[in-house]
């Protein structure tokens, strides 16, 4: 078998003199057209039914961990820390995202409070992960430029192996946050986050790691892994539902070009897979029109469907043609997955 050459994604490196040759940090990305009305209305953001859905996905994550604890020296244990981790390490991925966007409620408060909650939930540091997450949807599957490529190319399978339990991402993580707390923002995150808002991840850091050796104090003193299992250790064990979504978004699909029908994926999912992944099933709609809250992306779909590739009609549709592609990438760096636009 012919090895292919790794590429280089780090934001530091010679692609991303290679991105702006291109024209790829200030082109203009493609939109469909749609009704500047039905936009506005679409835009449109309540309280109420992100309030609702957080409050049920906080009552399933409670009741879950009740059940763990009741069980905790029975096998029952195992299927109930497995639901708390999944709704932990795996819901709250959504939640943070959603409210990291400011689209989940009307309440500028409400989206930051729950963005905070599900961030330590992640292990992310909330204000690098906005502004990085600010430059994904900017500069989409552009490398050199996008700071959340997951499936780089020649793509390695024990790498998703790792991914599923959070390796090596969530320790890389964990050190990020201990290197933020106690020196300075790291060379990576100095290209996208604003210089006055440095010393809000530098504190955020600090809080972070206060709590989770605070955690780890208890579990020492207690000679119990038990309140690890319930905090941080979730982030890990728990984390495999966020991959499990996260996957369709963009896996598989072209890199450096200015048009999410190509670099981007919708998935039709069920009901159930909707509400833990809060409707972003609908990613090509999302990306194009990120204000849009997620409870209306049903609807932007059906009003811009005709200007966009046909959406993958199911889960495991979608997971056939990511397998295929990236088994295609393993071999030749250069393969492309077709899409008709």
């Amino acid at each position: 078998m012919t090895t292919v050459a790794r590429r280089d994604y780090s934001l530091t490196g010679p692609a991303l003199q290679q991105a702006e040759d291109a024209g790829l940090v200030s082109g203009r990305w493609y939109r469909p057209p749609i009704d500047r009305e039905v936009l506005r209305m679409l835009n449109g953001r309540t309280n109420g039914r992100a309030a609702g859905e957080v409050v049920l996905w906080l009552a399933l994550l409670v009741v879950s961990g009740l059940a763990a604890w009741r069980y905790r020296h029975s096998w029952w244990a195992v299927p109930c820390f497995a639901i708390y981790g999944a709704l932990y390490g795996g819901a709250a991925d959504a939640r943070w995202h959603e409210c990291g966007h400011g689209t989940a409620f009307k309440s500028r408060r409400a989206n930051d409070v729950v963005y905070y909650i599900a961030s330590f939930m992640m292990l992310r540091e909330p204000t690098l992960w906005r502004w990085s997450h600010t430059r994904h949807h900017s500069s989409t599957i552009i490398v050199g430029r996008d700071p959340e490529i997951v499936f780089e190319r020649p793509f390695r399978w024990r790498a998703l192996a790792k991914a599923v339990v959070n390796l090596p991402g969530g320790l890389s993580m964990l050190r990020r946050i201990a290197h933020h707390a106690f020196s300075s923002v790291d060379a990576a995150a100095q290209q996208f986050v604003p210089q006055n808002r440095r010393r809000d991840v530098v504190w955020e850091a600090r809080v972070f790691l206060g709590v989770l050796i605070g955690v780890l104090a208890w579990s020492i003193v207690a000679r119990s892994l038990l309140p690890l299992l319930f905090v941080g250790l979730p982030t890990f064990y728990g984390v495999w539902l966020a991959v499990f979504f996260g996957i369709t978004q963009h896996a598989g699909m072209r890199e450096n070009v200015l048009d999410h029908r190509l670099n981007t994926r919708t998935v039709m999912m069920n009901p159930v897979f909707r509400f833990l992944y809060l409707n972003m099933n609908y990613h090509v709609e999302h990306h194009m029109f990120p204000t849009v809250p997620y409870r209306n992306l049903p609807a932007l779909h059906a009003e811009i469907k005709d200007h966009l590739a046909p959406a993958s009609p199911s889960t495991w549709a979608a997971y056939r043609e990511i397998f295929t592609a990236l088994s295609e990438q393993r071999r030749d760096g250069d393969w492309e997955l077709l899409r008709n636009r």
